[in-house]
């Protein structure tokens, strides 16, 4: 039987889209199953920030009436307002192992995305970059954490043979509190200078004033990210909804970092770490019941790695030694905390300063996620 691409419409739809990656990867213990009232939230165009500046359709790929792969397809108009741009996004992709239905999920977002003017289309992210984003290219054998996505290696395959090419591949690093006798010993002399010679001090973020907190964080994050590839200003609204999770279900504020000024209160640089939640929804499997509430109450014992999500400087302040201070408060904080190590990024393959940062901490590589891209024309449409 042929493969047919049909439009997601109604709770049926949407409950076969979100059931979809439970019986692709039920086999494989890497893939961390989503809570899955948070996946129907998320694509609740009531409940999701993004659909103020983004708007989406999903798809689903049947044969003989079975599901066989899923995407989004998305275009975000901030993105494109900031960059001037047009351009298209994938998301959400999975598929079996077939070529027949992958080029059909991709054909049928390009046509989406075309027939709205977009000239390229870029992904997988799930809905924006700082989501799940990318397919998997090293790592396989490795749980993913929060916000990362999993992947077998057939996906790469797949996509790449569909005629998808590479736009940017992301890093993801390492880091142990073992490996604190391999930091550069620049990196403890920068750090212990930056009060002295700069003024600035490094504190722990508010969860009574987070909203405040987020205010600072983008003006951090525009000045540090904008000129990155992927990047878009956060709205409002974004702001709202991100200081509301971080609130009740970052975990551990001790692991969320503000560098000001003392003598003006600037923020200067942020750092947001969060405590592995996969880790608990490895064990919640998708549901809150009968025992996942259990799991969740008790995420603090249960959390022993971290993710970096976020760490930047204002460019102005970037020769300060303030980076260096952040990293070794990362250090010092998991010495303490029940969190040995984790991960930071992703980070851009040509971000030069913060993958050589990585290097001098004593960090590796220890996965690659690969974003794609296929360039049309405003009225391209494949057949």
């Amino acid at each position: 039987m042929g493969v047919e691409v049909k439009a997601v419409s109604g709770p049926r739809d949407y409950k076969r889209f979100v059931d979809l990656p439970f019986r692709l990867h039920a086999n494989h213990p890497q893939w961390v199953p989503p809570l899955k009232l948070e996946r129907y939230a998320y694509l609740s165009r009531h409940m999701n920030p993004y659909f103020k500046h983004g708007e989406v359709q999903c798809f689903l790929a049947l044969r003989d009436g079975r599901v066989v792969g899923r995407i989004s397809a998305q275009i975000d108009h901030a993105y494109n307002e900031y960059h001037k741009a047009k351009w298209g996004w994938f998301g959400f992709i999975e598929f079996e192992d077939d070529i027949e239905v992958v080029s059909a999920l991709l054909d049928a977002a390009q046509r989406w995305l075309a027939t709205r003017g977009c000239e390229r289309m870029v992904g997988p992210a799930d809905f924006a970059l700082n989501e799940e984003s990318g397919i998997v290219i090293e790592g396989h054998e490795l749980r993913p954490q929060i916000r990362q996505p999993w992947h077998p290696p057939y996906y790469q395959q797949r996509i790449e043979e569909a005629g998808l090419g590479k736009a940017m591949d992301l890093y993801m690093w390492n880091l142990e509190v073992s490996d604190r006798s391999k930091m550069l010993p620049v990196i403890f002399e920068l750090a212990e200078k930056v009060q002295s010679e700069h003024g600035i001090r490094v504190r722990r973020m508010s969860r009574r004033h987070m909203r405040k907190e987020m205010d600072a964080f983008a003006e951090v994050y525009n000045a540090a990210w904008s000129q990155n590839w992927g990047f878009t200003p956060y709205s409002k609204e974004d702001l709202d909804s991100m200081a509301l999770e971080y609130k009740y279900l970052a975990g551990d504020p001790e692991w969320m970092m503000v560098a000001e000024r003392i003598d003006t209160g600037e923020v200067v640089g942020v750092a947001l770490t969060f405590p592995d939640l996969n880790e608990v929804l490895a064990k919640m499997k998708g549901r809150l019941l009968p025992l996942g509430w259990w799991h969740f109450l008790n995420k603090a014992r249960i959390m022993k790695r971290v993710r970096v999500g976020f760490l930047g400087i204002k460019p102005e302040y970037q020769h300060t030694g303030v980076a260096a201070k952040l990293y070794v408060e990362h250090f010092d904080t998991a010495a303490r905390r029940p969190q040995t190590g984790g991960e930071m990024g992703w980070i851009l393959e040509i971000n030069t300063g913060m993958n050589r940062g990585m290097e001098a901490m004593g960090g590796r590589i220890v996965k690659k996620y690969r974003v794609y891209e296929r360039l049309m024309g405003p009225l391209d449409s494949p057949e």
